[in-house]
């Protein structure tokens, strides 16, 4: 007998992982042309549920029903056939194949004798792209893509499956305003064309603004099921976390920061240029400051970072760090004079993930607690014991292997990896991508806590409410150059995208002049 429950029902569905409960007896259903958001914070079972019903993790318990019939879902080929399709946080692609290749990865049109027909899927990938505005050339090899221009690669391959059922885990994790709005418009022409869609998603703001209902998973179990219009985004944070959560992004009021008088800058930069990618970029921050640098992806925010810690070469310009001039542009150089990055990738570049947590905390103090090439292991553990509980890591076993877990606990293990050497500025790119909010609102009151101990702080932020809530002085970045610069009391989110759209504007006009000047000669 059938069970009506719209396109699809999870019936309780259990699964553990060595003797750890993952899900406990959960249940979900979906309806036709539904946008269901599924809420959690990480480690909550989202991505567990997910990932049984599209084929990668078997349960151990409970029963899958499409459209009133039970199914069996054995792997990930099973799942594509019944129509259901995943796009995951972590992307699964291969970076050396062209967006085209990678859309039509194992189910490639052919011609006669088995051969490629490429041309054909290069035109049906345009056709696809120019459906959605997706602004994307479909002979690009997926490895010259930005982090967001991947993101949309990823979300096209899903749309070509003709899935009627599409799970999105963290779609707009790396997407500028703009972009994010362009998906949510693709969102909603799926659910009118009757496709259901599972949205997970850790930023509020988004589930208010497209869900129809949302089911909330906490510790593995499903806390319940909601009419989005029926439920407050305060109700549904507090669901999640179990208890009332400050929300520091729309709440918390950060004190009035007061530049100290005569006092030098911590960092000074002058002139830092780099040809085609950074022009002219000069700015200070002070000691106790959160200075924030915001702009859409692209802008050259990462690539200023790079530039300070001395990743990536600068043409001109020069950097002073208390004064003193920083000779040799490296990363070993800019952590000898006290300034560090935490890098936007925690995954590629922040972390070993195979490695212990006190293996990654440890790893730039190896030389400082070494003494004739033996490690000093218990000056080691002590390091690391002392962040994971300044951190509040979990679990807090410094010899559990980082990729074991979750994403808010990844990036705390990459703020202590930096922060055990106590420096004295700072670079955060993107410091809250991709964790939920009760780890969010711990990593807010982690980085007001360090101004207060003298610490400056740059931070690089594609979440407005965030970088608005937390700094004292933002500038905004268009173009490698920075086009303004905000007081904490001034400053709007219609300011800085005002700003933007200024200058995306005047460029825009410029082009169209120099077009207008070629065709008259």
């Amino acid at each position: 007998m059938g069970v009506d429950h719209g396109v699809l029902f999870m019936k309780d569905i259990s699964k553990t992982f060595s003797g750890v409960k993952a899900l406990t007896n959960v249940n979900f259903d979906l309806r036709p042309g539904e946008i269901h958001a599924l809420v959690g914070e990480n480690g909550a079972g989202k991505s567990t549920l997910m990932k049984i019903l599209t084929g990668v993790y078997e349960m151990d318990t409970g029963e899958i029903f499409l459209d009133g019939r039970r199914v069996q879902i054995r792997n990930v080929h099973e799942a594509r056939s019944l129509g259901i399709s995943i796009i995951f946080q972590e992307l699964s692609q291969i970076p050396q194949l062209t967006v085209a290749q990678n859309i039509f990865l194992g189910k490639e049109l052919q011609r006669a004798f088995g051969i490629v027909n490429e041309r054909a899927m290069i035109r049906q990938t345009k056709t696809l792209l120019d459906a959605y505005q997706i602004r994307l050339n479909p002979t690009t090899p997926v490895a010259q893509l930005r982090t967001a221009e991947r993101q949309l690669a990823e979300i096209a391959k899903a749309l070509s499956l003709g899935s009627r059922i599409v799970i999105m885990d963290e779609p707009t994790s790396s997407l500028t305003l703009d972009e994010a709005e362009n998906l949510f418009r693709m969102v909603k022409a799926l659910s009118n064309q009757g496709v259901g869609i599972i949205y997970i998603s850790h930023r509020m703001d988004e589930i208010g603004k497209l869900a129809d209902r949302v089911t909330v998973l906490r510790d593995g179990k499903r806390v319940g099921t909601f009419e989005a219009k029926e439920i407050s985004i305060d109700e549904i944070v507090r669901l999640m976390v179990g208890r009332d959560l400050l929300d520091v992004d729309r709440k918390q009021v950060k004190p009035q920061f007061k530049l100290p008088e005569g006092q030098p800058p911590l960092l000074d930069v002058r002139g830092l240029s780099r040809a085609g990618v950074l022009h002219d970029i000069s700015f200070s921050l002070k000691q106790g400051e959160i200075l924030g640098l915001a702009g859409l992806i692209g802008s050259g925010r990462s690539e200023v970072a790079r530039a300070l810690i001395g990743i990536d070469p600068f043409d001109t310009g020069e950097i002073r760090i208390n004064g003193q001039v920083l000779g040799v542009s490296s990363p070993g150089a800019a952590l000898r004079a006290g300034m560090v990055l935490v890098p936007e990738d925690r995954h590629l570049q922040g972390l070993i993930m195979r490695h212990s947590v006190e293996q990654n905390i440890v790893l730039p103090l190896i030389r400082q607690n070494s003494r004739w090439g033996i490690v000093n292991a218990r000056a080691c553990r002590r390091i690391a014991l002392e962040a994971v509980q300044q951190l509040r890591i979990v679990p807090p076993d410094v010899t559990k292997i980082v990729r074991f877990l979750s994403g808010g606990n990844q990036q705390k293990v990459v703020l202590g990896k930096w922060l055990s050497g106590k420096p004295k500025i700072l670079i955060l790119d993107e410091p809250t991508l991709g964790v939920d909010v009760g780890s969010k609102a711990e990593i807010h009151q982690l980085i007001r806590n360090l101004t207060e101990s003298g610490i400056g702080i740059l931070l690089i932020s594609s979440d407005m409410p965030e970088i608005i809530a937390l700094s004292h002085r933002m500038l905004v970045m268009y173009d490698g150059r920075i086009q303004g610069e905000f007081l904490q009391e001034e400053v709007t989110e219609e300011k800085i995208m005002a700003k933007i759209m200024e200058k995306i504007l005047a460029k825009g006009r410029k082009s169209l002049h120099d077009f207008g000047t070629e065709q008259n000669h």
